[in-house]
């Protein structure tokens, strides 16, 4: 994966509570900001639709960022105002495991 590939900036999103610094209780859970970083996003091919309907998957598009251990199938990512929930694990590059995860999404709202 070459860097110039990674060119979308996206936002990872974890459904968490936050804690209110004045009084240390912890609020309504909310989605929060976890991480920003650079990813390619792209459809699936009508190739790729079928095999994942296949599968019972809705996965519409794929998302590439660089190795990350902390990103879970319970977050989700925002690119340009859409909201993408993760479609199963993100799967590690095949040749270290460690350079890049390809997450499958699907667009839309996932509640916590």
């Amino acid at each position: 994966m070459k860097a110039g590939d990674l060119r979308h900036p996206v936002e990872i999103q974890h459904f968490t509570a936050v804690r209110d610094p004045g009084s240390g209780e912890f609020g309504d859970p909310a989605w929060q900001k976890f991480a920003s970083t650079w990813a390619a996003v792209e459809p699936l091919s009508a190739k790729d639709l079928i095999a994942a309907q296949a599968a019972q998957s809705e996965a519409t598009a794929r998302i590439v960022i660089r190795y990350r251990p902390d990103v879970l199938s319970a977050m989700r990512i925002v690119h340009r105002g859409q909201i993408y929930s993760i479609e199963g694990p993100p799967l590690e590059d095949q040749k270290s495991g460690q350079e890049y995860l390809t997450i499958l999404v699907s667009k839309g709202v996932k509640d916590g």
